[in-house]
């Protein structure tokens, strides 16, 4: 450490006009460290209003691959889909979420053929296809069955994997299950298709938006996901969860939210050398819409200065709701 001392040393110097802050900017955020969650629903030309998520819509697959398109464009190179399932579909054991012509499927399949160079990231869980809404099977009890609900994900993965998905992100934190999937997918040759752990999934506050946007939220009812997601109290359980899905075949890892979880991202970072990305949850995003819309602040820059804290923090890749917006705007 070197001691410096004011006058001869004047740190204003290096902050003095923005060329200079460019310059010398730490940390750079970059439309490809992003990736666009896009919620998709059945039918054709379909745009459809979240009102509890601001100007984000659910998307028929023709107008998903639009978006795509506009994401590709503007050097987002990655999105993640989610479902919006017909809730005549919806059973307690997810058997919609297997069907190898799913909507999920058929997304994945048209969404790569239309543009194979985007790389396409799948959920795995049994949330949005459940009539209860639990990310797993349950018992008589609502107990949610650990072993039973890895065999369910299993068939899940294999059709996402042979509809075109680049990579499965298993949400649904039942233990287990990265191995029994990677094992499950290899012995049915999809050995070039990814894994993104959500390793540190916290059993947050800040979900309510996504469950409004993908129907789960009238399943689910007044039950909580607390004995499989984490508990926000404690930081050192996050590690052993991601050591476990290292070791298991995770190719990277999410830290899920990000805003209040900073120190997990910074954690993840430097404890394992696997990937770490961060989720931008749907109530941190409405927060900031809210901000922007009630104090005439700017959302975009707003959003970037908490987008650029969580990649300071470690993360290499950001989900988030507003990265078409955050790419327009580093342009």
């Amino acid at each position: 450490m070197v001691f410096e001392q004011f006058p001869s040393t004047r740190l204003r110097r290096n902050r003095s006009n923005q060329a200079i802050r460019d310059l010398l900017a730490e940390t750079q955020l970059l439309p490809s460290n992003l990736i666009l969650p896009l919620f998709v629903v059945d039918g054709d030309n379909q745009q459809q209003q979240i009102p509890a998520l601001p100007d984000c819509f659910r998307f028929s697959i023709d107008l998903a691959v639009q978006q795509a398109k506009i994401a590709y464009n503007l050097g987002i190179k990655a999105m993640m889909l989610f479902p919006v399932i017909d809730p005549a579909l919806k059973c307690p054991t997810a058997k919609e979420a297997h069907n190898t012509n799913n909507l999920m499927c058929r997304a994945i399949t048209q969404i790569k053929t239309a543009l194979p160079q985007m790389l396409i990231i799948t959920d795995i869980a049994l949330d949005p296809y459940t009539s209860h809404g639990h990310d797993g099977v349950v018992n008589q009890s609502g107990e949610v069955l650990n072993d039973e609900t890895n065999e369910i994900l299993c068939l899940q993965s294999l059709v996402y994997a042979r509809a075109g998905s680049d990579f499965l992100a298993p949400s649904d934190m039942m233990d287990g299950r990265i191995g029994k999937i990677r094992q499950f997918l290899d012995s049915n040759s999809q050995q070039q298709v990814g894994l993104i752990a959500y390793s540190a999934k916290y059993a947050s506050n800040f979900y309510g938006p996504f469950r409004h946007a993908v129907g789960s939220i009238n399943n689910l009812k007044q039950a909580d996901k607390k004995s499989y997601q984490l508990n926000y109290c404690n930081s050192k359980e996050a590690m052993r969860e991601i050591a476990l899905d290292i070791s298991e075949g995770a190719d990277s890892i999410i830290v899920k939210p990000a805003i209040s979880y900073l120190d997990i991202i910074k954690d993840a970072s430097r404890n394992f050398t696997a990937p770490v990305f961060a989720y931008q949850v749907s109530g941190e995003y409405a927060m900031l819409k809210l901000l922007a819309n009630h104090c005439q602040a700017n959302f975009s820059d707003l959003c970037l200065e908490q987008l650029i804290a969580i990649k300071r923090a470690g993360a290499q890749a950001i989900i988030s709701y507003a990265a078409i917006d955050i790419a327009k705007f580093l342009q």
